[in-house]
């Protein structure tokens, strides 16, 4: 939220994308398998309108390893 605000000068845009992904990562916590599978067998990615949220389900609960800009170069891309 930080990042946004300060790039924008206002914190509507990061305000209205934590309601979003907060939104989104609630759907993913009642259905762990909405996610498409990565190439890391554990780790599925759930878009989220330009972003896509990597995480994986473990008995006990969800890890998020990383909410990705899809807009960038993908080979900056780093899961874990």
């Amino acid at each position: 939220m930080e990042f946004y605000a300060e790039r924008n000068k206002s914190k509507v845009y990061s305000e209205k994308l934590y309601r979003k992904f907060n939104k989104e990562l609630q759907l993913v916590l009642q259905h762990p398998d909405l996610g498409i599978k990565t190439e890391i067998a554990s780790v599925r990615g759930f878009i989220i309108g330009d972003y896509i949220l990597f995480y994986e389900e473990t008995t006990e609960t969800i890890i998020v390893h990383t909410l990705w800009d899809s807009r960038q170069n993908p080979d900056s891309l780093k899961i874990r």
